[in-house]
């Protein structure tokens, strides 16, 4: 399963919040084998919203959205992605009738805007929150509140799987650029083995597969061929 992530948010772009939602649906959905292809950020824009989902529904298995729903002037993420499948925004009655009876509100107290999702949806209910979410055929679209979306996300988490790549670290005490040779010869030797090297205090280099014993070979390959740093932790 290959998926595009897609953050929605003024406050991400102006850098005024945090983009920590990509990073944990990301490593979620990496755990689950699936392959993250994209990670986009964009305004809150009906247009920009519309045309990225249609975009990425059109080249991935799965896209999620997280950001943008709620029914206040800049909450456009549901219009957008109604718009996104030629669509229209109406209330649903499922949402409603939900945090009446289970989220604790009055159908008084609910602003107006607050269950407009577009039509034929299957609902996602918001039991840390109040403004629900949606899947709209390939398309998941979550709240922007990192413990909402995560309470959300683990009701379809199951709908997400693909091959589970196993992962070992190798720390290197030298500079990455003197390691281009040994990671072109893993990769030669190791063929079905990802590289990534991720330089800070020392390099630390992640190999990936979808078999164990394939990586801990190339690990333990790796590991005789480099100089260890003075400290190393994965």
């Amino acid at each position: 399963m290959q998926a595009a992530v897609v953050t929605v948010g003024d406050e991400l772009l102006s850098g005024d919040t945090e983009n920590t939602n990509a990073t944990w649906l990301c490593r979620e959905l990496t755990d689950r084998g699936v392959d993250v292809q994209r990670v986009f950020t964009i305004p809150d824009d009906v247009g920009d919203i519309a045309q990225v989902v249609n975009e990425s529904r059109a080249k991935y298995d799965a896209v999620l959205v997280t950001g943008g729903l709620g029914p206040t002037h800049d909450d456009l993420t549901m219009e957008g992605v109604a718009a996104a499948f030629g669509r229209d925004v109406e209330q649903n009655e499922e949402a409603a009738r939900w945090l009446t009876e289970h989220g604790g509100y009055a159908a008084g107290d609910l602003v107006a805007g607050t269950t407009h999702l577009p039509v034929g949806v299957r609902v996602l209910h918001n039991e840390a929150g109040v403004a629900p979410g949606c899947v709209l055929e390939s398309v998941y679209v979550f709240p922007g509140v990192p413990t909402e979306m995560k309470a959300m996300f683990a009701k379809v988490a199951d709908e997400f799987d693909g091959e589970v790549q196993h992962v070992e670290f190798v720390h290197a005490g030298e500079p990455e650029s003197k390691l281009v040779d040994r990671f072109a010869e893993l990769r030669e030797r190791f063929d079905d083995v990802q590289v990534g090297s991720y330089p800070g205090e020392h390099v630390r280099v992640k190999l990936s597969g979808p078999d164990a014993s394939v990586v801990a070979d190339a690990a333990d390959w790796l590991r005789e061929r480099v100089d260890p740093p003075e400290e190393a932790s994965d």
